[in-house]
């Protein structure tokens, strides 16, 4: 696992003004996003475009998977041993679980456009419709794991991995990275061999970081791992928000599972507006396939046998009408939101959705080879994220459904010091900004984190509910050592916002 590099002008621009009184600048992370006709894809891209303010968008692209593929539309047979056609005793097929036409990522930047109009009033950040449409292309479907051909999806990530923005590229995967994959290889197709081939690498390992939702199909073992192993993949393996398929069974507080119940999605989900009515819950009748046999969540009030006489592959238990399904790629990119933590950084950090920890020898040697996100449960690092993430994901709906600022909540703004250094012994004082773009009454709380990597020992903060504080370096920190200092400060609106910051002390 390798910590993230960045170019001298990156690293100028993130760190330029970070002093004690200082607030600094932090640059967007840019984003492509790869994804799957699955309905936790669909439901990831409807959150992913909300907090489209918190990134540069550079490609939204069709990608196949193992569970998910067009076929090349000349009725071409594919069979792989161990696919999820096979395992339903199902033989050779010239598609899988792929809709006559799909455009779901049209559709649902469509659905953006019509409240594109009330959304920029709320934040000025929100790209256009039409930037975003502009975006928008087909990758590697025709077949699981097939990196045979260049794709308008595969040149649009080699174009970008190739350009002169200096800043890293996460590379989402919600389905399988074949189309990621396929961009690579075109890439050391034209310039292995060349004399510029060796910068060329270079340039593509500082750049490029893989955002893989686990391993849906064969190309980042077969392809990417081996022929380009020095690209940085991020693990997300502890203190993971449960988001994915049978969420609400993996909550850690047991008052979290309020955010995946029926009322709590109806009331903040469902309920708001176009974007609303589109994301997939329990029982809302579609399907993203017509006729799949794995996608039963349109239906409600039949049990698993009941479901399975009708013909269904029952792979998870039914959960009440209009419940919370999935949104399991949601954690690819929920560490890129511009919330104050900048978990993008490092993936050693942390944020909303967890933190990368070591890998265990035990976890080395039975293969977690795979970039991950797992269910985290508790972590003696990071807080419960789950009110906090799924607020905001309610009130950016809410902002979709109405271009009256006061009439919904919005995030606190927060401002301090990013980065400072301070010999052993030294008190600093910590001095930040607080305030609430609809005046509510906030509540502050400093905290020290101690991640991966950080100075592991106990540091004072003297006043931990103030925005304005003091903390001592402790006598036994070593030079080049960090503190990690985490302000959360949390409104009393509805629902309720959380922003943070975070102040990360290097020892002189």
């Amino acid at each position: 696992m390798k910590k993230i590099i960045f170019l001298a002008a990156l690293a100028a621009a993130v760190l330029s003004g970070c002093s004690q009184k200082g607030t600094g600048q932090v640059v967007k992370p840019r984003v492509i996003v790869t994804c799957d006709p699955e309905l936790d894809d669909h439901n990831s891209l409807i959150r992913y475009l909300l907090f489209s303010t918190d990134y540069d968008t550079e490609g939204l692209i069709y990608a196949s998977s193992q569970v998910h593929w067009k076929g090349d539309g000349k009725g071409t047979l594919q069979m792989r041993e161990g696919s999820e056609y096979a395992r339903m005793g199902l033989g050779p097929q010239t598609s899988w679980r792929w809709k006559e036409g799909e455009r779901f990522i049209d559709e649902d930047v469509e659905a953006y456009e019509k409240v594109y109009p009330n959304l920029v009033k709320h934040h000025p950040d929100y790209p256009s419709p039409a930037s975003l449409k502009a975006l928008i292309r087909e990758g590697n479907v025709a077949f699981e794991a097939d990196i045979s051909e260049d794709t308008p999806g595969s040149d649009l990530i080699k174009q970008v991995l190739l350009d002169d923005d200096p800043r890293p590229v996460f590379i989402q995967a919600w389905g399988g990275p074949s189309t990621i994959a396929r961009a690579l290889k075109s890439i050391e197709e034209e310039y292995a061999g060349t004399a510029q081939w060796e910068a060329v690498k270079a340039k593509v390992n500082a750049k490029c970081k893989l955002c893989l939702s686990g391993a849906q199909d064969t190309s980042f073992r077969d392809y990417i791992q081996p022929n380009w192993p020095d690209v940085e993949s991020i693990y997300v393996n502890a203190g993971v928000i449960p988001i994915g398929y049978g969420a609400s069974r993996g909550v850690s507080t047991p008052s979290d599972t309020l955010y995946y119940g029926a009322q709590w999605t109806r009331k903040y989900i469902s309920s708001q507006g176009i974007l609303g009515e589109m994301y997939r819950v329990w029982g809302d009748g579609k399907q993203m396939v017509p006729g799949d046999r794995t996608d039963y969540f349109g239906l409600s009030g039949y049990s698993a046998e009941e479901l399975r006489a009708m013909g269904y592959n029952v792979w998870t238990a039914p959960r009440p009408k209009d419940s919370f399904i999935s949104e399991g790629d949601t954690p690819c990119f929920l560490n890129l939101l511009g919330n104050g933590l900048r978990a993008w950084e490092d993936q050693h950090w942390g944020g909303w959705a967890g933190r990368c920890r070591e890998l265990t020898d035990r976890e080395k040697a039975t293969g977690y080879s795979v970039p991950f996100a797992t269910r985290g449960g508790k972590d003696p690092v990071l807080p419960d994220f789950v009110p906090a993430a799924q607020n905001s994901f309610a009130a950016r709906l809410a902002w979709s459904t109405t271009p009256d600022y006061s009439a919904v909540n919005h995030e606190p703004v927060v401002e301090g010091p990013l980065a400072l250094t301070a010999a052993p012994g030294k008190t600093l004082k910590l001095k930040a900004s607080v305030n609430d773009p609809d005046g509510d009454a906030l509540t502050c709380g400093w905290a020290q984190w101690k991640v991966t990597g950080a100075y592991q020992g106990d540091v004072a903060i003297s006043e931990p509910s103030s925005a304005a504080t003091t903390v001592t370096v402790p006598a036994d920190a070593k030079s080049g050592d960090t503190i990690h200092l985490v302000l959360t400060v949390a409104d009393n609106g509805e629902p309720q916002l959380t922003k943070y910051l975070r102040t990360v002390i290097t020892v002189q």
